[in-house]
């Protein structure tokens, strides 16, 4: 497994990690296969979507904010409630389809770790596995 870290500087921010995950890639020597990114972490997660306009990142922060406020009714009282919610709902894993020895992303797609309780340093972890070549 590959790793590397990531030090976020807002309490809500969208991180495009796509580069460090195609290296992690391609440190493995595998062509073909999938990709699992993950972060082993309750108030941050990891989402695939478009990284060629940043305002799309804008959004999602703005209107995932406005869904879950960071002051409610909570019963968790760090102060961080809202970020956990957030989290669970991005999800802590995405896979990758791993073709030619990099992620298989669409055009306008990015992998994005997702900041809800920064500034901090976050791990990201990737596992590649190879797909099966028949008769091998």
């Amino acid at each position: 497994m590959e790793r590397f870290t990531v030090r976020t500087r807002q309490r809500m921010e969208f991180v495009d990690i796509t580069d460090r995950v195609a290296r992690c890639i391609e440190a493995t020597g595998v062509k073909e296969g999938i990709c699992m990114v993950f972060v082993p972490h309750t108030t941050c997660g990891v989402t695939i979507n478009e990284n060629a306009d940043p305002s799309v990142p804008a959004d999602l922060i703005a209107h995932t904010a406005s869904m879950v406020p960071r002051h409610g009714s909570y019963r968790h009282t760090e102060g961080n409630s809202d970020a956990h919610i957030k989290a669970s709902l991005f999800g802590s894993s995405v896979l990758v389809p791993v073709t030619e020895g990099r992620p298989a992303l669409g055009t306008w797609q990015g992998i994005f770790l997702c900041e809800f309780d920064g500034a901090r340093t976050r791990s990201v972890w990737v596992q590649v596995v190879s797909a099966a070549q028949p008769g091998r």
